[in-house]
C-alpha cells in the first residue's frame, strides 16, 4: 500500500486556516462580550436622554441577560444538530441587526425589546464557540494555545468595553456604543461565512426534545430574572421566583432521565472535570463580575471620577489579562499543569479582593485601585484559560456543543449573582449609615467595602472547591 504523503504547502494551509477561524471566532465573542459590559458607563445618559425610571433603568442590562442566560444551553444543542457554523453566522447577523434597533432608540420600549433581541442574538453566537474550538484544535498542545487567546480576547473585552463606553458616550454619545457593532458585525459575519469551514450537524430529525428545551429555558430565564431584580422587588417575591425556577429545574432533570432524545445528557455531569469547573467558574465569575460593577461605582461615586477617567482607569486590567494570555499561559499550564495555575490565579483573585475590602472614602486610585486590579487581572489572565481547559476536557466530542453553552451558562448564571448580591449587600449597608447620619460618600464607601469583603469570601469559596474538587486524581471520572 503506497502512503499518502501531505504536502507542507497543505498543512500550511489548513493550519493557517484553523488560526483564522480562531480569529473571526474571538472577533464575534468579543462583540457580544463589549456589549455586555460597555453599557455600564452609559446608564446615566441613557437614562438622561429616554426618560428611563431608576428601577426601570436596570432593564437595559437584565433584557439582554435573561435570554441570554436563558436559551445557551437550547442553542448550543441546535448548534450540533444544525451545524455550529450555521448557528454562530446566524447569531452574529441577529446581534449586529440588533445592535442598530439598540443604537436608534427613541424609546425606553424599543432599547428593551432590542436589547432582548441583542440576548438571542449573543446566546446563538456564544453558545457555540468553544465547541468549534475544540473542534478546530484537538491536539493539548495546540488547543490550550488556542483557548489561551480566546479568553484572553473574552476577558480583555469586558474591562475593555468600560473603557469604550466612557470614551464614545462622552466624545460622541450614547447611541455609539450600540451603533459600533455595525460594521465590526458585518464583517464579522462576511469573514466567518468565507472562512469558517462548515460542519454537518447531526440533523434536526435527532430532535431537540423540545418539551426539555422548553422547561431548562423558563428555568434559567426565571433564575437570571429572579437573581437580577432581586434588589427591587424583596426577598418574598425572590424567592417565590426562585422555588418556581427550581421546579422547573426538577421536572427538566425528570425529563431529560426519561427521554428517548434528551437536550441534556445527564451523564455528561459525571464528568468531575466538567462539572467542579462549571461550579467554579459560578463563584469566579460572580467575584470577577461583582468587581467591575462595583468598582465602577467606587471610582464614579466615591473617587468622583467622570465616564471617560473611569473607564482609563480600568485600562490596566485588558492590557494585564492579554499580554499574560497570550505570552504565558498555554505555556504555563504546558509546564505546571491546568490545575495548579488555576489554584495560582484563584488566589492572586483572593488577595486582590481582600484588598479592595479597603478601600477607602479618602482613598487614591494608585494605591488603592491600582495593585488590586492588576492582581485581579494576572490571577484571571491565569485562571480562565486553565478552567475553560479542564472544563471543556471533561466532554466528549458529540457534546461540545452542550458543554459550550453550559459553560457559557454558568458564567451569565454567576455574573448575574455576584452583581445582584453584591449591589444588594452594598445598599443596604450605605442605606443603614445613611439612616444613622454618616456621610454620603463615607456611608457610599463602606458599602462598596462590605461588598468587596463579600467577594473576597466567594473567591476564596472556589479555590478550596477546585482545590478539592479539581485536583489530578481526585475521584469520579475525568470524562462523562
Amino acid at each position: 500500500m503506497t502512503a499518502i504523503v501531505e504536502s507542507p504547502t497543505r498543512t500550511s494551509h489548513r493550519t493557517y486556516s484553523r488560526w483564522a477561524s480562531l480569529v473571526v471566532l474571538c472577533a464575534g465573542t468579543l462583540m457580544t462580550i463589549l456589549d455586555g459590559n460597555i453599557v455600564t458607563v452609559a446608564m446615566p445618559a441613557i437614562q438622561s436622554d429616554l426618560g428611563f425610571s431608576g428601577p426601570g433603568l436596570a432593564w437595559v442590562v437584565n433584557a439582554y441577560l435573561i435570554p441570554f442566560g436563558g436559551l445557551l444551553l437550547l442553542v448550543g444543542r441546535l448548534g450540533d444538530l444544525v451545524g455550529r457554523k450555521r448557528m454562530f453566522t446566524a447569531g452574529l447577523a441577529v446581534f449586529t441587526a440588533a445592535s442598530v434597533l439598540c443604537g436608534v432608540a427613541t424609546g425606553p420600549g424599543m432599547l428593551i425589546a432590542a436589547r432582548a433581541l441583542q440576548g438571542v442574538g449573543g446566546a446563538m453566537t456564544a453558545a457555540v464557540v468553544l465547541g468549534m474550538l475544540v473542534a478546530l484544535f484537538p491536539e493539548p498542545r495546540e488547543q490550550a494555545r488556542a483557548i489561551a487567546v480566546f479568553s484572553a480576547v473574552g476577558a480583555a473585552g469586558g474591562a475593555l468595553g468600560t473603557f469604550l463606553g466612557g470614551a464614545l458616550t462622552q466624545a460622541l454619545n450614547w447611541h455609539w456604543i450600540f451603533l459600533i457593532n455595525l460594521p465590526i458585525g458585518v464583517v464579522a459575519w462576511l469573514a466567518a461565512v468565507r472562512i469558517l469551514t462548515p460542519d454537518r450537524g447531526e440533523g434536526l430529525r435527532r430532535g431537540a426534545d423540545y418539551p426539555g428545551s422548553a422547561l431548562v429555558t423558563g428555568a434559567l430565564m426565571l433564575t437570571v430574572y429572579a437573581i437580577v431584580g432581586a434588589g427591587d422587588r424583596g426577598l418574598a417575591a425572590t424567592l417565590l421566583l426562585g422555588a418556581l425556577a427550581l421546579t422547573l429545574f426538577v421536572a427538566f432533570t425528570v425529563r431529560q432521565a426519561r427521554a428517548a432524545r434528551p437536550l441534556l445528557r445527564l451523564r455528561m455531569f459525571g464528568s468531575r472535570l466538567l462539572t467542579g469547573a462549571n461550579a467554579v467558574q459560578v463563584l469566579m465569575i460572580a467575584t470577577m463580575y461583582g468587581f467591575q460593577f462595583i468598582g465602577t461605582l467606587y471610582l464614579q461615586r466615591v473617587l468622583g471620577y467622570g465616564e471617560l477617567l473611569t473607564g482609563t482607569a480600568f485600562l490596566p486590567a485588558p492590557i494585564a489579562i492579554g499580554v499574560l494570555m497570550l505570552g504565558l499561559s498555554a505555556r504555563t499550564i504546558g509546564r505546571f499543569g491546568a490545575h495548579r495555575v488555576l489554584l495560582a490565579g484563584l488566589a492572586l483573585i483572593t488577595v486582590g479582593m481582600a484588598l479592595l475590602g479597603r478601600a477607602p472614602a479618602d482613598g487614591s486610585y494608585l494605591t488603592d485601585v491600582l495593585p488590586p486590579l492588576l492582581l485581579l487581572s494576572v490571577g484571571f489572565a491565569a485562571a480562565m484559560p486553565a478552567l475553560t481547559g479542564l472544563a471543556m476536557s471533561g466532554a466528549r466530542e458529540e457534546d461540545a456543543g452542550l458543554a459550550s453553552g453550559l459553560f457559557n451558562t454558568t458564567q451569565v448564571v454567576g455574573g448575574s449573582l455576584g452583581l445582584a448580591v453584591l449591589s444588594v449587600l452594598a445598599a443596604a449597608r450605605t442605606e443603614g449609615l445613611l439612616a444613622g447620619g454618616t456621610d454620603l460618600v463615607p456611608a457610599t464607601a463602606e458599602g462598596y467595602q462590605l461588598a468587596f469583603r463579600v467577594a473576597t469570601a466567594i473567591a476564596a469559596a472556589a479555590l478550596a472547591l477546585a482545590a478539592a474538587v479539581l485536583r489530578p486524581g481526585s475521584g469520579g471520572t475525568g470524562r462523562g
